[in-house]
C-alpha cells in the first residue's frame, strides 16, 4: 500500500517541477541571487528553509482554528522568527564560518515570501499532514533551484565544488587549466545568478509549453 496518496504526493512533487516557487511562481529570488556563489552555502540555505517551512506549516496548521484573523500575519511572523532563531543558533554552534556568510540571509528567511505565502494559502486551511507535505515540497523545490544555481556558479566561477578543486589547479595549470581553461569570474557576481535562473526558466518552459504565459 502506498504511504502517500496521489493527491498527497503532488504536494511534494509539483513544486519540484511544474509549480516551482522560483522558476514558476517567481518567489524567493533574492536569496537565489545572494548566496549561490558557493554550493555549500546553497545547500545550507536550502536545508534551513526546509526545516523552517516544514515545521512552520505544522505549527500554523495546529493553531489555525485559534488564531484570530486580525493578527494571523503577526502570529505567522512570530512562528517563522522563532524557527529562524533556532537555525541561526545551530549554524553558529556547528558552522560558525558559514553562519557569518549567511548571517543576513538566514535572518531574511523570516520575510521569505514563499514561507509566508504557504502559511497563508495552505497551512491556515489544511490539516497537519498535508501542511507538512506542502511545506517540505515547496521548500525542496526552492532548495533544488538554489543548489543547481550554486553548482554551476561555483564550478564555472571558481573551478571547485564544496571547496574542492574539480577542474584542476589554476596556478600549476593542471586538469582543464592545462589546455587553456580559465575560471569565469563573472559567475561569482550576483547578476550571473539571475541569468542562470533565467536559463532554468527557459529550459523548463521549453520542455513544457503549457507553462508559457500568454500575453
Amino acid at each position: 500500500m502506498a504511504i502517500l496518496s496521489k493527491k498527497d504526493s503532488k504536494l511534494i512533487l509539483d513544486p519540484l517541477a511544474d509549480n516551482n516557487p522560483i522558476t514558476i511562481q517567481v518567489l524567493g529570488i533574492c536569496s537565489a541571487l545572494a548566496i549561490t556563489a558557493e554550493l555549500k552555502a546553497s545547500i545550507v540555505m536550502a536545508l534551513s528553509v526546509v526545516f523552517v517551512m516544514g515545521l512552520g506549516n505544522v505549527v500554523i496548521s495546529l493553531l489555525r482554528n485559534v488564531i484570530p484573523s486580525k493578527i494571523r500575519i503577526i502570529v505567522q511572523l512570530v512562528v517563522v522568527a522563532a524557527l529562524v532563531i533556532v537555525v541561526d543558533q545551530v549554524l553558529k554552534a556547528y558552522a560558525y564560518t558559514l553562519s557569518k556568510t549567511l548571517a543576513v540571509f538566514v535572518g531574511l528567511i523570516i520575510t521569505n515570501c514563499i514561507i509566508m505565502g504557504r502559511f497563508e494559502a495552505f497551512a491556515l486551511g489544511n490539516g497537519v499532514k498535508r501542511s507538512f507535505l506542502d511545506g517540505i515540497g515547496n521548500a525542496a523545490g526552492y532548495g533544488l533551484i538554489l543548489i543547481i544555481v550554486g553548482f554551476f556558479r561555483e564550478l564555472l566561477g571558481s573551478g571547485t565544488l564544496l571547496g574542492y578543486a574539480v577542474l584542476g589547479n589554476p596556478i600549476e595549470k593542471t586538469g582543464l587549466y592545462a589546455i587553456g581553461y580559465e575560471n569565469n569570474g563573472f559567475m561569482l557576481l550576483s547578476p550571473m545568478a539571475l541569468i542562470v535562473v533565467g536559463l532554468l526558466i527557459w529550459v523548463q518552459r521549453s520542455r513544457n509549453p503549457a507553462l508559457i504565459e500568454e500575453n
